[in-house]
């Protein structure tokens, strides 16, 4: 339907712009008829012809801007008017075969081969639209030979081979000029092509890398490691960049001072990668930088030492210096033994090792001093802390930003160990993933989400809609599926409040067909998907044809740069857009401050999370949420 839209636009504009050579051909045609005697069948055809025309500049000035609104009455009138104009067109042929000169009819061939001619030319890069052109060009040649089949032919006065001459010429003529035009009808295309193509991917560089900075996201970031891994007889190395006394520059000197701080860091940083290392920003006040292969560790705590001096250079602000320091984590990687996920884990170990021994320096990772990989015994700590039931979900609210209502929240895994502090995401989910523990992990909080929607619409509360984070893996299996159906045919009238909220994982993993249909099942039973992270990895807008959701999440890292970052407004008008079009709603994730909101109303973003509306929060808390105000009063 797309490619029938583009067409149809483009046979408009071509119809436009041939109109003068049609009328003025035509006129020549019923001249020649005319002048054969075939008064009342010329007025007729002429009127006819005119009528045509007038249409078709008529629906040339009701042509929508864009193709995605042009709709189908559309489309059939004009198509169908257009195919009755190339019938009324080649009508002469089907006159100047009738009369009993040769001549003439000679006149008529030549007037149908160039109509054929120019149609085959001009429309030959729409191939839909250029078969039903020829199809009746088709039936009227067949026409002609019938009727000169059964005609007996004179030579014809010489005034007659006069006229076929003109018609040779005429002929030609329009030979030449549609190959001509045939020319920039090329072109046209392929500068529309072009500009398309570029367009896309300016759109997926902007997706891929940091708005502020313009250096890689994480996702990219970690793309790119990957590819140095893949290499033989290699040693790559990851520096992970923590500033030093950033947050104060922002607090004092505003946030736009803090921004020329993180882009000249940024330009820094590309310097000293150059061509043979790739550098990024993670996000906030964190950067990363890798080489694809590192002579000793020796050389790159040099290139750490350099990172840090070169981000303690003082930046200039207006009529000030600033200036920040960094710590610098060091890793170190044999290609076929490291992991992505493990050097970055090492580096940040070693980075809070810098920063703990006072910032300004570079710590490269040593197993031997840190603290060794997970364990056996970490992961039967881990698993009875799941069977327990201690790693259960807090809730964060999703809210209305027009009216402030909660319409729903985002249950995210909180450890409260026995006698100990509650512990973060960020302090066990490495380990979670290191001990590939993620079935379990979905299967408890899937489990307690369930559970406590259950109380919840027991007591007549309404939650609005809970996502669960489910990882891609759980869904590349016929098993997960089941496990995950089975656990939410315990509790059936909460289908219509779960949202699977996934990430763009599922589009680059390798079982990505068992995915899509695990997600289909999914959404066939009453569960909503929600796109976390879209744009800030590897996957291309492209990949937005092979999935059906009901929800795009728009990541916080481009909400952070709202109403400050021209480049962060485009993205996030882009998503909006793209959610529109697509007819899913869009969650701004990370809103912290009341421009930011402000901000996202006026682009048309209506529903947002993050600390501006509360931090996650227990099931308890949760329920006093939702009840009405008048039994939280009482204490009900």
């Amino acid at each position: 339907m797309d490619d029938i839209r583009h067409e149809t636009r483009f046979v408009v504009h071509l119809e436009k712009r041939d109109q003068p050579k049609r009328l003025t051909a035509g006129a020549v045609i019923l001249g020649i008829c005319l002048w054969a005697g075939l008064g009342s069948a010329v007025w007729a055809l002429a009127a006819a012809l005119l009528l045509t025309e007038l249409i078709s500049s008529r629906l040339s000035r009701l042509m929508p801007a864009r193709d995605d609104d042009l709709g189908f009455a559309m489309i059939a009138a004009v198509w169908t008017n257009n195919v009755v104009s190339t019938l009324l067109y080649l009508a002469p042929a089907i006159l100047l075969a009738g009369q009993p000169s040769a001549a003439l009819l000679l006149a008529g061939f030549l007037w149908l081969c160039g109509s054929i001619v120019h149609m085959a030319n001009t429309f030959a890069y729409l191939p839909f639209y250029n078969w039903t052109m020829m199809f009746a060009a088709f039936a009227t040649s067949c026409t002609v030979f019938v009727i000169g089949s059964g005609t007996d032919y004179v030579t014809g006065h010489w005034l007659d081979w006069a006229i076929g001459g003109i018609t040779m010429i005429v002929f030609l003529a329009n030979t030449v000029e549609t190959l001509e035009k045939q020319k920039d009808t090329r072109e046209a295309l392929r500068t529309a092509q072009k500009e398309s193509t570029t367009r896309l991917r300016k759109l997926e560089f902007m997706a891929r890398h940091d708005a502020l900075t313009g250096l890689l996201s994480r996702r990219a970031f970690d793309d790119a490691v990957e590819r140095m891994l893949r290499h033989r007889n290699r040693r790559p190395a990851v520096f992970l960049i923590d500033l030093d006394g950033f947050k104060p520059i922002n607090d004092t000197y505003t946030h736009e001072a803090g921004d020329r701080v993180l882009a000249t860091l940024g330009e820094r940083l590309l310097a000293l990668a150059g061509d043979r290392a790739v550098a990024a920003r993670l996000g906030g006040d964190e950067f990363a930088m890798a080489v694809p292969h590192i002579a000793s560790a020796e050389a790159a705590r040099r290139l750490g030492t350099a990172i840090a001096q070169a981000v303690a250079e003082p930046v200039t602000y207006g009529a000030r210096d600033l200036q920040v320091g960094a710590s610098v984590g060091i890793a170190i990687g044999n290609c076929g033994e490291a992991t992505v996920a493990g050097l970055c884990g090492a580096a940040d170990q070693a980075m809070y090792r810098a920063k703990a021994d006072g910032g300004g320096q570079a710590v490269v990772y040593d197993p031997a001093v840190f603290r060794p990989r997970a364990s056996l015994e970490d992961r039967t700590t881990l698993s009875e802390a799941l069977g327990r039931g201690e790693i259960r979900p807090h809730y964060q609210p999703k809210v209305d930003m027009l009216t402030g209502a909660i319409v729903g929240f985002e249950a995210l895994a909180r450890w409260q160990q026995e006698g100990r502090r509650l512990l973060m995401p960020a302090e066990f989910l490495p380990q979670i993933s290191e001990l590939n523990l993620h079935e379990e992990l979905l299967s408890q909080m899937a489990s307690a989400v369930l559970a406590d929607l259950h109380i919840l619409l027991s007591k007549g509360l309404n939650p609005g809609q809970v996502a669960i984070n489910v990882p891609e893996m759980s869904l590349a299996t016929q098993s997960g599926r089941r496990d995950l159906g089975a656990l939410l045919d315990q509790v059936p009238e909460a289908r219509p409040h779960v949202t699977f909220e996934i990430t763009e994982d599922v589009f680059i993993a390798r079982a990505g067909d068992v995915i899509q249909a695990s997600i289909a099942h999914f959404r066939e039973h009453g569960v909503r998907i929600s796109l976390d992270d879209f744009g800030t990895g590897f996957a291309s807008f492209q990949h937005l044809r092979q999935l059906d959701f009901d929800e795009l999440k728009i990541d916080s890292s481009f909400v952070a740069g709202l109403g400050r970052d021209p480049t962060a407004d485009v993205i996030v008008e882009g998503f909006l857009s793209i959610a529109t079009g697509l007819g899913v709603t869009a969650i701004a994730e990370g809103v912290e401050t009341k421009d930011q909101e402000r901000e996202l109303l006026q682009m048309g973003c209506r529903y947002a999370q993050g600390f501006l509306y509360g931090r996650a929060i227990p099931f308890e808390e949760m329920r006093l949420l939702l009840e009405p105000e008048e039994l939280r009063r009482t204490g009900s």
